[in-house]
């Protein structure tokens, strides 16, 4: 069978549906999240369709969004759509390591 984005349309329709719900981006309109999503889903088959072998998994991500194709029992596989839900109030790390107090 032939992996096509449209393969996956069910999943990118409720992904949609949670983002126009749930989450407040600065970053995307709703309709930059479906073009967002539809190249990542396509990134994400290509990925999968050459894997290594023993590998299970084909991904794509930008900084919100994360696509994982996901072999399974059937022709087709599995597909996970995950939000990278951050705060734009937290504190930047600095990148020093904490100072441990002396006894």
């Amino acid at each position: 069978m032939e992996l096509t984005v449209d393969l996956y349309k069910v999943e990118m329709a409720a992904a949609l549906k949670s983002f126009d719900l749930h989450i407040v981006s600065l970053d995307k309109s709703p309709e930059e999240c479906r073009a967002s999503l539809e190249s990542l889903v396509a990134k994400a088959i290509k990925a999968y369709e050459t894997r290594a072998a023993g590998l299970r998994h084909g991904l794509a991500l930008d900084k919100q969004i994360t696509v994982i194709l996901s072999q399974s029992e059937t022709d087709v596989p599995l597909c996970g759509i995950y939000f990278n839900l951050h705060s734009p109030y937290q504190k930047r790390s600095t990148g020093k390591p904490l100072k441990t107090p002396k006894s």
